[in-house]
């Protein structure tokens, strides 16, 4: 054996055995948190990716790791490579390595083994450590709390568990663990990052999510070489991530595809894919300019399954005037899934012909509301695209439809209609330049005149 094999066998980024844990797993133990007046008082927190050595505004904050895990696996891989910085902040919670619900159960005790070795270690270089706690469903009760001493303190979040956006809340889940947690540590304080829920007991220290995001943070960073070594992933730079998106927190328990999809109140054309059980129903979408009526068939279970389109929409979509487009809902996440118009150059069949008991109740009317059709984030964007979304919007006087057909999307120009760009997913398709600008730079400013999905 040379000496250099010798060496990596024994080394504990190998091995990982010099914080003994309690039973058969050997779970490191996490020493209780030692708070200090002043600790809670109006905290603040600052994410992991947003933490640097020349940092000197936001050192009273604690340090969360309520991110996806490319943008921390650093500290698992290079485990001192950020003692110096992480030391200078009030405390440090402990990396929230994904727990979700459809996780292989080795993956899940694999992550929780890693939460707590990473701040054993960090504590043993004297950095004031938190664990933060997650779970799976009841299998993982066995092990997802061990390491973490009765009467400590505690993180948890509540984001991933809140209804938002088009989410569903996941409450359920979320309580059964909660609860046990309590059962088993019995924790001195939690902090708890988002919302609490009113059910949640305990001395619970709640720390806004809106004051602790990169928005109230009194500083701007360009995204530069240490940003990238942050989300180093196996040697590979991965493209760079939306950066001006609202932060993320929370993505790492529950269900992997978040909560079940269901109508935002805020986007009043998302009402259009649920109504009455086997009916057809007609409503009208207002516009910028005009408007057109939509004819939509429910099934059984109240679902649409037939959108029918009564307009071509924007000049270059090769959609005739009606068009329709069959909608499933077999995804994970039971997000309506809007298929690629099927089209009637001589003229459409009635809806009613699909089924016999279907019946027309009275019009609605869906005014145009441009905040509401607006996309607040890249992601937005690309989730849009992913489930079949039809766009069209206005930059610097010139309009522009935006097609995701069969997985791929198409850009069509009111100045060249019979022009079309195919590009093969949506961050190929943010590379297109609408005028002068890409529309990656542009998309969350741009007028949205249209939008399905």
């Amino acid at each position: 054996m040379t000496e250099e094999n010798y060496n990596y066998r024994i080394s504990q980024t190998l091995l990982r055995n010099q914080f003994p844990g309690k039973g058969k797993l050997q779970i490191p133990i996490i020493p209780k948190f030692q708070e200090k007046p002043g600790d809670f008082d109006d905290l603040l927190l600052i994410g992991f990716d947003k933490t640097h050595l020349e940092d000197q505004n936001h050192l009273d904050r604690i340090v969360h790791f309520f991110l996806y895990d490319y943008r921390f696996e650093r500290v698992w891989k290079n485990p001192d490579s950020d003692i110096e910085k992480l030391s200078r902040y009030r405390a440090v919670l402990s990396p929230d390595f994904s727990m979700y619900l459809e996780m292989a159960p080795v993956m899940q005790l694999y992550n929780v083994f890693r939460n707590r070795w990473c701040v054993a270690y960090w504590a043993s270089k004297g950095i004031r450590v938190i664990p933060t706690v997650n779970w799976g469903n009841e299998s993982t009760f066995d092990f997802c709390f061990e390491g973490i001493e009765k009467g400590s303190v505690v993180a948890v979040s509540t984001y991933m568990a809140s209804e938002h956006d088009n989410r569903c809340d996941q409450k359920e889940w979320f309580m059964a663990g909660y609860n046990e947690m309590l059962r088993r540590i019995e924790p001195e304080k939690i902090i708890c990052y988002n919302t609490p829920f009113p059910e949640m007991q305990g001395d619970i220290v709640y720390v806004d999510y809106e004051r602790s995001s990169w928005k109230y943070m009194s500083y701007e960073r360009s995204f530069q070489k240490d940003d990238l070594e942050a989300f180093k992933i196996g040697g590979a730079y991965p493209k760079p991530c939306d950066i001006m998106e609202p932060y993320l927190i929370g993505k790492g328990g529950g269900s992997a595809y978040g909560g079940k999809w269901r109508p935002n109140p805020n986007k009043p054309q998302d009402k259009i894919f649920i109504g009455p059980p086997n009916t057809v129903q007609r409503y009208y979408l207002q516009l910028r300019k005009g408007g057109y009526w939509v004819t939509v068939k429910y099934g059984a279970n109240g679902k649409a399954i037939i959108l029918r389109h009564e307009t071509g929409h924007a000049p270059g979509s090769g959609h005739s005037n009606p068009h329709d487009h069959p909608v499933t809902w077999n995804n994970p996440d039971e997000h309506p899934q809007k298929g690629a118009a099927i089209n009637y150059p001589e003229g459409a069949p009635d809806l009613k012909q699909y089924r016999k008991e279907v019946y027309f109740l009275d019009t609605n009317i869906i005014p145009y509301d441009p905040e509401a059709y607006r996309f607040k984030t890249i992601s937005e964007f690309k989730t849009s695209m992913r489930y079949g979304a039809e766009v069209v919007i206005e930059w610097q006087g010139q309009e522009y439809g935006i097609w995701s057909e069969n997985g791929s999307i198409r850009i069509t120009c009111s100045g060249t209609p019979n022009e079309s760009h195919i590009f093969e997913n949506s961050d190929a398709a943010l590379q297109f330049m609408v005028g002068p600008d890409r529309l990656r730079d542009v998309i969350t400013q741009v007028t949205v005149l249209d939008r399905t999905l």
